[in-house]
């Protein structure tokens, strides 16, 4: 079973689910394959736009791999006061169990002023893994 994983920073939800993709991963080669599902509500007066993103990927050895780039799936959406944006994607492990946790960096787009959004900290869990990292 999934679990949400909520943050909230100046009126900015975000909203993660991680699953397992049994048919894309294998066990056998050190292979593990997981998609996130992730929701960004702007639950504040502000429009909004995100930019980039970073993210810090580890493993169940502890190892981090640190991934920084412009937008999200492609996109930098621009959300308005109430809006919601969704997006799927996905992260390969050679462990079968591992975290992510990142942040979404901003701009108000009337002022030009930037700040950074918490990704919350969500488990890669695998059936071939007993227990979670963190």
């Amino acid at each position: 079973m999934t679990e949400d994983y909520n943050a909230t920073t100046r009126d900015i939800r975000i909203s993660v689910r991680s699953f397992y993709l049994e048919d894309q991963s294998k066990p056998e080669e050190g292979n593990f394959v997981w998609a996130y599902r992730i929701r960004i509500e702007n639950r504040g007066r502000e429009t909004v736009q995100l930019r980039a993103r970073t993210w810090q990927i580890t493993d169940a050895r502890g190892r981090t791999q640190r991934v920084h780039g412009d937008g999200v799936v492609g996109q930098q959406p621009v959300l308005d006061p109430g809006e919601v944006f969704e997006y799927t994607s996905g992260t390969p492990l050679d462990t079968p169990s591992g975290f992510m946790r990142g942040a979404y960096h901003m701009v108000v787009p009337e002022s030009g002023e930037t700040f950074d959004v918490v990704i919350p900290a969500f488990s890669l869990d695998s059936p071939h893994h007993h227990g979670r990292v963190h």
